[in-house]
This record gives structure tokens, C-alpha cells and sequence, in this order.
């Protein structure tokens, strides 16, 4: 008989899963409008608004970030890129 693994969503704060990313979401702050799509979008909740030069922005929590690339995706405005990581 076959156990299921069930994973539940927005869970990876519990555990550094950042080792497992092949790409990378790097954010261009000089383009980024601090709409807080990226934050709503994040699967795992790892991007988090913060404040630059009285502006909002978005940064990422790469030890905890997986690299599925839904923030570049959904930005309305292409701050966010993905990149091939290097270690």
C-alpha cells in the first residue's frame, strides 16, 4: 500500500528550501512600482515590501525562495526577472 505525501501550500517558512531553486527571481528597484502583486502571488510567501527611499519595494527571501518564477510572471511592470542561479 502507497502513503500519500500531502504538502501544504505556503509552508516553506518552516524550512530553508532556497538550495533547490535552478532560477533565480532578481527585482530591478529602479523599475519596481511597489504594487504588492509579487506578495500576493508568491506561493510561498517569501516577498515581503519594504521601504526604499520612502518607497515601497519588494525584496525576496532567497533562503526560503524555490525559483518557480510566478512573481516575474505577474509583475505589471517586468522588475522582477528570473536568472540561472549560480552557487
Amino acid at each position: 500500500m502507497k502513503k500519500t505525501l500531502i504538502v501544504q501550500p505556503n509552508t516553506s517558512l518552516r524550512n530553508k528550501t532556497g538550495s533547490w531553486r535552478t532560477f533565480r527571481p532578481e527585482i530591478d528597484t529602479s523599475i519596481c512600482i511597489g504594487c504588492t502583486i509579487c506578495t500576493k502571488v508568491c506561493p510561498e510567501g517569501t516577498i515581503k515590501m519594504v521601504n526604499q527611499n520612502n518607497k515601497p519595494k519588494a525584496k525576496i527571501n532567497y533562503d526560503y525562495c524555490k525559483g518557480c518564477g510566478v512573481c516575474a510572471a505577474e509583475c505589471p511592470v517586468k522588475a522582477i526577472v528570473m536568472k540561472p542561479e549560480s552557487k
